[in-house]
């Protein structure tokens, strides 16, 4: 499986050595997170996530060598189809220059460079990353030591000193503590020596490698990184002929190891079978690994979508509201003017509402027919002239358009209560301002009538 990227001649372009850089620790990360979800249901996976660099190594070690030997490149510059080849060094009197490009000459990679690539694939980052966790390790003590003391050195003395007065048992115990004692303390002399030093030297190859990327970035050098310089290694793009050459190159080394083979017919067979098992194991290890880890992120994702799904609360409509009061058979009837008062059928004066039902009247014949009857006199609902009667403005009533509108009455409500609070005394200690708001952000429809009676019927309810 071959991915190729554009450009020109056998140069690889600087976004193909990138992805080949990047894809060994992306290609890590994704294995330790599927790793450490398998290990959910399988505990005993932990153990491999305990010695993950270990594993990581072996597998990469594996993978690495493999490649090497069948088509000079590594692991990930063989996915995207590139090769290793040798570059001989010329030496001019004007500069000292690698030749590249047509110019360089290039052949085939030696034993030893083959055995180098595999230090700087495997070993070097095998190491790096055991510093880096040591580094970390350090890290957190000395934070740890910095908040709440050296803990942990007191609890080693105390055992220090319980283990020598058991020691003095036995010579032999006492020789076998001490030389424990000068392990550990070389071991932590160690790491502090690795905590101090390491960040400078991460740093500086950091640095280094920035560098190199950034001049085969200008075309100023062929070397994408200083293991490949010290090498004497340019990685270039696979022709066609080049690619039947390793197959066929491939073919022949695998029926030498087979006509290698000794032993009686059935062991030959059985060689046979585990030699074709391991040759098709190695040959499709990079599709392979590359489409598992693929397919169990898409396996969870698909997963956790519909866990969301499953999960996500149910969001209703919100309920119709409660039908307009109906006019009792006993009632006041209404006016067909809006305009007129219901109990003394003349245009109204200083319009005030009953809250259980939402009718509007004079405020002096409502606030005297509830006082006298206690219910309202078009739907004969109980009301109490103290607590349901709200005065209003014909002003306002008739002005009522828009939402901001609704608001500023509202207000306008809650200022004339609070007044009418101040004045009498005698009205419920309730704030009028936060209900009617609180209904009018819930209120969509602005048809008068119904409108009024929604906000008079809704604070009824919640003065009850």
């Amino acid at each position: 499986m071959l991915f190729q990227v554009g450009g020109q001649g056998s140069r690889p372009t600087f976004f193909e050595m990138s992805a080949a850089q990047q894809l060994p620790s992306s290609l890590r990360a994704a294995l330790t997170y599927s790793i450490g979800v398998l290990a959910l249901r399988r505990p005993f996976l932990h153990k491999v996530l305990d010695y993950e660099d270990e594993f990581f190594a072996a597998l990469t070690l594996i993978l690495e060598t493999h490649s090497l030997r069948t088509t000079d490149a590594s692991f990930a510059e063989s996915l995207y189809g590139l090769r290793r080849r040798a570059v001989n060094i010329h030496m001019k009197k004007e500069d000292l220059r690698i030749e590249t490009g047509n110019r360089s000459q290039h052949s085939g990679i030696r034993k030893h460079q083959k055995l180098l690539s595999v230090v700087f694939l495997v070993v070097l980052p095998y190491l790096k990353s055991k510093l880096h966790s040591i580094y970390n390790k350090e890290r957190e003590a000395a934070l740890q030591a910095s908040l709440w003391g050296n803990v942990n050195e007191t609890f080693d003395q105390i055992e220090n000193l319980g283990d020598m007065d058991t020691s003095f048992a036995s010579t032999s115990s006492l020789d076998t503590h001490t030389e424990l004692s000068v392990r550990t303390q070389f071991r932590k002399r160690m790491h502090k020596i690795v905590a101090t030093c390491y960040p400078w030297v991460h740093a500086g190859s950091e640095g280094l490698a920035f560098a190199y990327q950034l001049l085969y970035l200008l075309d100023a050098t062929g070397f994408y990184s200083p293991g490949l310089h010290a090498l004497g290694l340019h990685v270039c793009r696979a022709t066609g002929q080049e690619l039947m050459d390793t197959s066929s190159r491939i073919s022949k080394i695998r029926s030498n190891e087979r006509e290698r083979l000794c032993g009686p017919p059935w062991v030959k067979a059985v060689q046979g079978v585990l030699l074709s098992c391991g040759y098709a194991v190695l040959d499709y290890a990079q599709t392979g690994l590359i489409a598992a880890v693929f397919g169990f992120k898409m396996m969870e994702w698909w997963y956790q979508s519909a866990e969301e799904r499953m999960l996500a609360p149910t969001v209703y409509p919100p309920p119709p509201p409660p039908p307009p009061p109906k006019v009792a058979k006993e009632g006041i009837p209404l006016a067909a003017d809006r305009t007129l008062c219901p109990l003394c059928s003349q245009k109204r004066a200083n319009p005030s509402a009953i809250t259980v039902s939402g009718f509007v009247f004079c405020y002096a014949c409502v606030f005297k027919y509830v006082s006298q009857y206690n219910h309202c006199p078009v739907t004969l609902v109980p009301a109490s002239a103290h607590s349901t009667c709200v005065e209003l403005t014909e002003l306002h009533l008739n002005s009522i358009s828009t939402h901001q509108e609704c608001i500023k009455l509202l207000s306008w409500l809650g200022s004339r209560e609070e007044e009418r609070k101040r004045k009498s005394g005698s009205w419920e200690k309730r704030d009028f301002l936060s209900h009617l708001q609180a209904i009018a952000a819930l209120n969509t429809e602005l048809n008068m009538p119904s409108y009024r009676r929604s906000i008079c019927r809704a604070d009824s309810a919640l003065l009850a």
